[in-house]
């Protein structure tokens, strides 16, 4: 009897209800913790440069074959599941271990990965010989340096020549990288003022102005300047590229054949059976640093993934401008100035209700309304002389912000009212018995002490809009997009461009790609990478409302 009652006195005081929250707590952080550990770890591994094997197999009832390449999985797989693959294992083996092997090499073997068994593995070694190349085409490559040449003339090979080809290589990516700054800046601005002048001429032709008058030859003139630029850049780039395709380097793979790369077309080379732990870290970093900076190749599975990262900050910093203030405006007139009746409670159910329509819903009102409707009537009213090329008639970064916007704002709505509704009604009234008019207590005491909710509303909004991927398929998002939405060309910032995203990234690289094994780390790199961007933005939020808090301390009481 007396455990009795002491049980429900120890219920009774909500002790269990504690510990029960707090579990529930521990357990979601637990998994929160695991789940971005498990994606970091699988995806910034795939950085490290690992050691190259080269070992023989021998296939029963084939001739023993050597192979090259980095151990990159190992899984023990039953007989039955190895039996559909033309495996038959021994009488009474029920399972046996086998390695995924990127043997690299595309172009000599058509596929990179290879899944080889263990106990068919006769002879593994690592020599300090073998190099990894990525390569701009064709993925890594995998085997021995033979000689540098130059023109087709061996000037180094044995121990000289991997020096010398790493001198070659730092002057040939300093080539590849002029070209591209020509190509996207210089050949970038002539290519947009022939467009400009092909526009300007249709404009003419709109407004029925006779041909060959003066603004037709004004048109004309700039052509013939612009093509006359052109073409000095192009007899410069003609000495860039051939300098660029000057020298060229002949490799041996694991079966003895010999092959030629261009050394246009490597990015970086490196022994890493070679290279010290020390050589490694520095190699990692570096890899990962590309990872960020780089632009995407080989149907994104290979290079980086800047433009995505530039994409998506671009995206949420735009969306943030244009959701607070209306989400704000909303949210103050619904609290302080709407006679609260019927109509006031319907819209707020109603707000309600549009924070839980699925998102795609978003997507095809944002296509419909914001793109064809809006974007192809100022398209009709300011870029008539571009028709039919649609400027902000087509899917971009603007419309994309703004659909992410009227997703957001019931968020931002609902935060803002909550934070309205804790302050005291007396500091309103002290500060109109000082004389201070309704706006004035509104601009200068009210809206002040609520910003902290607003922020809040404002990090939720971040935070769903960040990794949204469906509404955005269909008003902007694009597997790879041609250039950057900022640049040098005038007006710098051009929110009629489609844009990359990492959301949608992680979808393209993990569901769409051709190379499932090597898109596989970059999925879990790529996811890292959004959920670090969409921390650091949320914690940049946070400091700010808790700044903005500890400013206005009466909105707490």
């Amino acid at each position: 009897m007396k455990q009795r009652s002491s049980m429900k006195i120890w219920f009774d005081s909500g002790k269990p209800w504690v510990w029960l929250n707090a579990g529930a707590v521990s357990i979601s952080l637990v998994m929160v913790v695991g789940l971005i550990g498990l994606i970091a770890v699988r995806g910034l591994s795939h950085f490290w440069p690992a050691d190259i094997v080269e070992l023989t197999y021998v296939e029963p009832g084939e001739e023993k074959v050597m192979l090259v390449g980095e151990r990159v999985d190992h899984e023990t797989v039953p007989a039955a599941r190895l039996a559909l693959s033309g495996v038959h294992l021994p009488e009474g083996q029920e399972t046996a271990n086998r390695t995924l092997l990127k043997i690299g090499n595309r172009d000599f073997f058509g596929l990179d990965f290879r899944w080889i068994n263990d106990p068919w593995i006769a002879d593994t070694q690592k020599p300090a010989g073998l190099m990894s190349i990525e390569r701009r085409e064709w993925g890594n490559f995998y085997g021995y340096l033979v000689n540098v040449k130059q023109q087709g003339e061996v000037v180094a090979e044995g121990e000289q020549a991997w020096d010398e080809f790493q001198t070659r290589l730092a002057r040939s990516n300093a080539l590849f990288s002029k070209i591209k700054e020509i190509e996207k800046s210089e050949i970038g601005k002539i290519n947009h003022g022939l467009e400009e002048l092909r526009i300007d001429e249709r404009r003419l032709e709109l407004n029925e102005v006779e041909k060959g008058s003066a603004p037709y030859l004004e048109i004309e003139e700039e052509r013939q300047q612009l093509n006359a630029r052109y073409a000095k850049i192009r007899v410069e780039l003609d000495e860039l590229y051939s300098g660029l395709n000057r020298d060229q380097i002949t490799v041996r793979i694991a079966d003895g054949r010999e092959a030629d790369i261009p050394m246009a077309k490597i990015v970086q080379a490196y022994k890493p059976n070679a290279m010290t732990t020390l050589q490694k870290l520095g190699q990692y970093f570096h890899n990962a640093w590309e990872f960020v900076s780089g632009e995407p190749r080989e149907a994104n599975t290979e290079g980086g993934i800047f433009p995505a990262i530039f994409g998506t900050v671009m995206m949420v910093m735009i969306m943030s401008v244009l959701v607070t203030p209306f989400g704000v405006v909303a949210a103050v007139y619904l609290k302080e100035y709407a006679r609260q009746g019927a109509v006031v409670r319907l819209i707020r159910i109603a707000v309600n209700n549009l924070a839980g329509v699925p998102s795609i819903v978003y997507g095809v009102f944002g296509l419909g309304f914001f793109v064809y409707f809006i974007g192809g009537s100022v398209d009709e009213l300011f870029f008539q002389a571009k028709l039919p090329s649609p400027t902000f008639g087509s899917p971009g970064l603007l419309w994309a912000s703004l659909t992410l916007a009227i997703l957001t704002v019931p968020v931002v709505i609902v935060a803002t009212e909550e934070g309205l509704s804790r302050i005291p009604r007396a500091i309103r009234e002290g500060s109109l018995a000082l004389g201070a008019t309704k706006a004035e207590t509104l601009w200068r005491t009210v809206l002040p002490m609520a910003a902290p909710a607003m922020m809040t509303g404002l990090i939720l909004a971040v935070a769903r809009a960040a990794g949204e991927v469906a509404p955005l398929m269909m008003v902007g998002v694009v597997k790879l997009a041609p250039s950057l939405a900022i640049d040098n060309i005038a007006p710098y910032l051009h929110l009629d461009r489609q844009f990359m995203h990492l959301g949608f990234h992680i979808y393209d690289v993990g569901f769409q790609s051709p190379n499932v094994e090597a898109a596989r780390p970059l999925v879990y790199a790529t996811a890292f990478l959004l959920v670090l961007i969409i921390v650091v933005l949320n914690l940049a939020a946070i400091g700010i409302r808790n700044r903005l808090r500890e400013t206005y301390k009466a909105s707490e009481s």
